[in-house]
């Protein structure tokens, strides 16, 4: 509600002081309109959490709330101030490393994927700066279409919230569950046709949360006792099912690029949002596929949940590649129809 009230607000002294998000080159929509949405997020986030999170908690979770406060800063500036693709992408390895070094979110083992030795601590350190750089990274890039990234985020927020829930982890569900509810008011005015968007004060805040609640879901999960009816056998590929959409949409794109010998940083419209633009689909109606991807993906995980990784991510390979497929023989037939 604190989101919802402070949108039209925030809309208006956007519109006034001319802070717009520029059309052109990769981008889709073709209006100058208010970015900074991240703002009203933020806000009813963190006020929403002084009212329910208790002090306790709050001190627990310091390093997490001060890390996206930093990555926040990094999207505001990038959005008032352009950064550069390097400048944006070094300075996130601060907020990164706090939360690595401080939080101990780190990825500590295979868990089960495959045999490994000990595995050294500068290894564990690198591996997960990578993967919450990757993943907060991949969140922003699937930010392109109206009422995209919210849906994604309030799906994978609300499936991550709802499971620490059911196992008894209440602070992490709250925080979960209160950025979820944050960008269901984000939705109320950036669907189609949007108001605002959520600029990179929304997305790279956001995607760092995500990628925080991915490795934290893995660590949780893989050490609940055999006989807990939440336990999922597969921790990544479950992990994985719930953050499909940037996975997914970031592993397509780059292994594009590098086909065209491309840079993998080089901006260009074959996002999978953009596949669908491109068979006509309307910005809602891309935004509700996208979203049954992701909601079956996650389906898939549950109803597998006895079964390894291995298997799981197998199949979600398949179903990527499959809708890949699909994606592209149906531009092909749309192609060759308008041409005939």
């Amino acid at each position: 509600m604190v989101s919802f009230l402070t949108f039209p607000v925030l809309i208006k002294l956007l519109t006034q002081w001319k802070l717009f998000d520029s059309p052109g080159r990769h981008k889709i929509h073709d209006n100058y309109k208010p970015s900074l949405g991240g703002v009203a997020v933020l806000m009813g986030f963190g006020i929403s959490l002084l009212l329910g999170l208790p002090l306790n908690e709050w001190l627990a979770n310091r390093y997490l709330f001060i890390s996206l406060l930093l990555m926040f800063f990094i999207g505001l500036r990038d959005d008032v101030l352009a950064l550069t693709p390097k400048q944006k992408l070094y300075s996130q390895f601060l907020p990164v490393i706090l939360l690595v070094a401080l939080n101990n979110t780190t990825i500590n083992s295979s868990y089960g994927l495959f045999e490994l030795p000990f595995v050294p601590m500068p290894v564990i350190w690198i591996l997960s700066i990578f993967t919450l750089i990757i993943l907060t990274n991949a969140y922003n890039l699937i930010d392109g279409l109206d009422g995209l990234a919210g849906t994604v985020g309030i799906i994978s927020l609300t499936t991550f919230g709802l499971w620490f829930f059911a196992i008894g982890d209440a602070s992490n569900s709250l925080i979960a569950l209160t950025f979820a509810g944050a960008l269901l008011a984000f939705l109320f005015f950036n669907w189609e046709p949007s108001k605002i968007f959520m600029g990179d004060t929304g997305a790279l805040t956001i995607g760092f949360l995500l990628s925080y609640f991915a490795i934290t879901f893995v660590n949780k999960n893989y050490h609940l006792p055999e006989e807990n009816p939440y336990k999922l056998h597969a921790s990544i590929a479950s992990s994985v099912c719930i953050a499909i959409i940037p996975v997914f949409d970031t592993l397509r794109v780059i292994i594009l690029r590098l086909r065209q010998g491309l840079s993998p940083f080089h901006a260009d419209k074959n996002h999978l949002h953009h596949q669908f633009i491109n068979l006509g689909f309307s910005h809602a109606k891309s935004v509700l596929f996208i979203a049954l991807i992701n909601l079956t993906m996650i389906l898939l995980a549950w109803l597998l949940r006895k079964q390894n990784d291995l298997l799981i991510l197998s199949v979600v390979i398949v179903l990527c590649l499959g809708i890949n497929y699909l994606l592209k023989k149906a531009q092909e037939t749309r192609g060759n129809g308008t041409t005939n």
